[in-house]
């Protein structure tokens, strides 16, 4: 069976968007509802967590991690 890669990106004082068909569960397990491509809020403010709504950019967040 042939998979499609997932792809999960840090993006630069933003969000981390994922690429790929992937399943989505809280801490109870419960699923989230999510197409191939969404975005997760990483700088806390969003008011749809865990999904990215853009606060970072009205609020200034900054992060731009790199892989070492």
């Amino acid at each position: 069976m042939d998979q499609e890669k997932v792809i999960i990106k840090i993006n630069d004082n933003g969000s981390i968007r994922v690429n790929g068909h992937v399943e989505l569960v809280d801490g109870a397990g419960d699923k989230y509802e999510v197409g191939s491509t969404f975005s997760l809020c990483r700088c806390g403010l969003s008011e749809k967590k865990p999904f990215c709504d853009g606060t970072h950019k009205k609020e200034g967040f900054e992060s731009a991690p790199r892989a070492k």
